[in-house]
């Protein structure tokens, strides 16, 4: 019998990756990977307002290179390759037509920010996070926020929705409805031309729509009416069911399957989260903490029905039946900086010497471009080599890690990140290990949180860029939480997990465990909490806390 394979499409911050895999043992086939030109130049965007959007282009151009990449490098025939099941960013909305195409591909809006998908890291919507959460806890009815976590953050659907509604009458009007980008990536496969037929994700709707079972779908109009009558019209042209990723969203329109070069018989599996996707690849099993870690960070675990009751987790990002494994309850939680923190001080400190070289008169532009890559590209392992050499005893600087906003516990985005304990003697690298301490007692709030709300961690899974990457990001994370942490052996645990639920989805394995377990990649490293530091880090998390009251406390007194 011939062996079958799938592609797991995983869209990431900055690049859409395809990674074709064998269904019968994970074995990854051919990976290949495109970054978004558009983005790369940072066009659509404005970091100072917090303002990142994306132009759909960027995403269909990597999809239909990225697959056809794959498929070159690999040499399987197109009739082996039965699925494909897209992973993306998010909450990252999109406007779209009445045929469910974005109105950034309409020439009408092809150059406004606000047509294009709203990324998951675009914080311009604080203030519309901040109402909702208000009238959610004072208009007298039922609380929709309560299944994510009671605050609902400026990083997802309806709060970017109706910021964007608010700003841009035009794109108001013309918005028939809006997708999550996997919804969106997944449309287009199948050819879909009509919103309100689209199987969308259960993973994006119950974490970050405020879908729930229990109220028949998403919020009432009578709700959704009190910000603006524009979301109270939308939720007609929205859904009420939603679909766990194992499940086929239809198969490969013959316009795609022509561009990729692929049948038109390949299953296209409803979309999902990376975070999520990635928890599948890492092997999550109940009492796991999986930690996706890249720019952000998402961490994720499960817990049956059972196990969990009507305990209701507050602080996080939702608690949703199915969003992970299929008939387990999907909990997130994450950082909304984590990687980014530390590329934001690279970009710190490297941008002076950057427009020095660029005007420098003894170079010639050859030796400027490599010069200027050179420093970009190896600060960073620098400043961590110089940082382990250290003693952890000798941290005396504190820093916050709130430079993007913080995102759990407790959602709150008009955070800002800080830094206390500075001297003399406070070197580069001493002040990027206090940022890589500040990544790390934010991630262990995450995991006192669970914890004191009942749910027990047994097992730390780490994975992605920063996990595969760095020894003194993942040491200092087992020093600071006390416990191993086991390392994913794929460096691209999201794209195995896309692959595995459309094995699934295929109908190539019965269910989503039993393709874990064929297809799943194991674990290559350990890191050990070091006695001594975990000690010294137990009294810098105490100063950590302090620090943060101190200053959210002001912020708030400033605000009011």
């Amino acid at each position: 019998m011939e062996d079958k394979y799938v592609i797991g499409l995983d869209y990431g911050t900055d690049s859409v990756r395809a990674f074709l895999v064998n269904t019968k043992n994970g074995d990854c086939m051919a990976s290949h990977v495109v970054l978004y030109p558009r983005w790369k130049a940072g066009k659509y965007c404005n970091p100072v307002e917090n303002q990142f959007r994306q132009h759909p282009l960027d995403h269909l151009e990597g999809l239909e290179e990225s697959v056809k990449g794959v498929l070159e490098k690999s040499k399987i025939p197109a009739s082996q390759v039965k699925a494909i099941c897209v992973d993306t960013t998010g909450s990252s909305p999109l406007p779209v037509d009445e045929k469910g195409q974005s109105l950034a591909m309409n020439p009408a809006f092809a150059e406004n920010p606000n047509a294009m998908m709203v990324l998951w890291k675009d914080h311009t919507a604080i203030n519309e996070a901040d109402e909702i959460n208000h009238i959610a806890r004072t208009w007298g009815g039922e609380d929709y926020t309560k299944y994510e976590g009671g605050i609902y953050s400026s990083e997802w659907f309806w709060s970017k929705i109706l910021h964007v509604v608010r700003e841009d009458q035009k794109v108001a009007e013309a918005a028939f409805s809006w997708m999550e980008h996997c919804d969106y990536i997944t449309a287009q496969l199948i050819g879909n031309e009509d919103p309100l037929t689209l199987k969308r994700s259960r993973c994006a709707a119950g974490h970050k729509a405020l879908w729930h079972e229990s109220w028949g779908g998403l919020p009432p109009k009578e709700f959704l009416g009190l910000f603006h009558p524009y979301l109270a019209s939308l939720r007609d042209r929205l859904y009420s069911e939603t679909f766990t990723s194992d499940n086929q969203a239809g198969n490969l329109s013959s316009d795609w399957a022509n561009r990729l070069g692929l049948s038109p018989n390949t299953v296209v599996a409803v979309g999902t989260f990376d975070a999520h996707a990635g928890a599948v690849g890492g092997e999550i099993s109940e009492n796991t903490l999986i930690k996706v870690m890249g720019t952000s960070t998402c961490d994720i675990m499960i817990t049956s029905k059972e196990n969990l009751g009507n305990n209701l987790i507050q602080g996080i990002c939702g608690q949703v039946d199915g969003s992970v494994i299929p008939g387990m309850i999907g909990l997130e939680a994450g950082q909304s900086g984590f990687g980014d923190v530390l590329a934001w001080f690279r970009d710190l400190i490297t941008k002076p010497s950057i427009d020095l070289i660029q005007k420098s008169a003894h170079l010639d532009e050859t030796q400027k471009a490599k010069l200027m890559e050179e420093v970009q590209e190896n600060l960073i392992t620098q400043l961590s080599e110089e940082a382990l050499k250290i003693p952890v005893n000798e941290s005396k600087i504190v820093a916050l890690d709130w430079i993007n906003g913080r995102r759990t516990p407790d959602a709150n985005q008009a955070l800002k990140g800080a830094v206390m304990g500075l001297n003399m003697g406070s070197d580069a690298a001493r002040v990027f290990k206090s940022l890589v301490e500040a990544i790390s007692f934010g991630s262990k709030k995450i995991v006192d949180r669970f914890e004191e709300e009942g749910v027990k961690i047994e097992t730390v899974i780490g994975m992605g860029g920063v996990a595969k990457k760095s020894k003194l990001v993942m040491q200092t994370l087992a020093d600071v939480l006390n416990m191993p942490i086991k390392v994913a052996t794929s460096d691209q645990a999201p794209a195995l997990g896309a692959a595995i639920y459309a094995a699934v989805a295929a109908g190539i394995h019965p269910d989503t465990q039993a393709a874990i377990k064929a297809m799943s990649n194991g674990f290559d490293e350990v890191y050990h909490p070091i006695t001594e530091n975990v000690k010294h880090y137990n009294k810098l998390y105490k100063e950590y806390g302090r620090f943060g009251e101190f200053v959210e406390r002001k912020l708030g007194q400033s605000n009011n």
